[in-house]
């Protein structure tokens, strides 16, 4: 017996040769199955994030296997590490230069919630400047995290309207954290 799993066609109508489904549907595949990350690493969960691309985790079968040091380049924010807030304008700046539609996840328990460093100089969460949409946590996760982390947001984007974006709620979300 076989424990590969066969995904589900979107609902549609079949027929000889063709079959047809909603644009939600196909934009929302084509969006999760090639999401392009940009790193952005300050300490030791980058270090962990490195393992996710070689051959035993293999990042590429997501269809992330390239990584994009450049934000406009890139629709997927991983941040990894301790932020600190000297460096938090640094990282909204990158969120903003982001074209839409864009996702963060936030990557170890410094990038969450400030991890062990409860100090004036340490941002306790990227989530005070930029929208997150999942959390990826541990000290530092290990790969399969990264991955599950990478599945959970597949998930949301392949299921994500494609007006959302457009939403008055998105827009104010936007505007809670001071981003037009």
């Amino acid at each position: 017996m076989s424990d590969i799993k066969i995904v589900e066609a979107p609902p549609g109508i079949e027929g000889s040769g063709f079959f047809a489904t909603s644009f939600d549907k196909v934009i929302g595949l084509a969006r999760a199955n090639s999401l392009w990350p940009l790193p952005f690493a300050t300490s030791c969960c980058g270090i962990e994030f490195m393992a996710t691309m070689g051959n035993h985790y293999d990042i590429s079968r997501f269809g992330s296997e390239r990584p994009s040091f450049s934000p406009r380049q890139a629709d997927m924010l991983l941040v990894m590490g301790t932020i600190a807030k000297k460096m938090g304008p640094v990282l909204r700046q990158v969120y903003i230069q982001m074209a839409e539609p864009r996702w963060v996840i936030a990557v170890g328990a410094c990038a969450t919630s400030g991890g062990i460093f409860d100090t004036y100089s340490v941002l306790q969460g990227i989530d005070e400047i930029i929208p997150v949409d999942v959390y990826v946590p541990g000290c530092p996760p290990r790969p399969e995290a990264y991955l599950d982390g990478l599945l959970k947001l597949q998930d949301l984007v392949k299921n994500e309207p494609l007006r959302r974006r457009h939403s008055p709620e998105y827009k104010e979300l936007l505007n809670k954290y001071g981003i037009q």
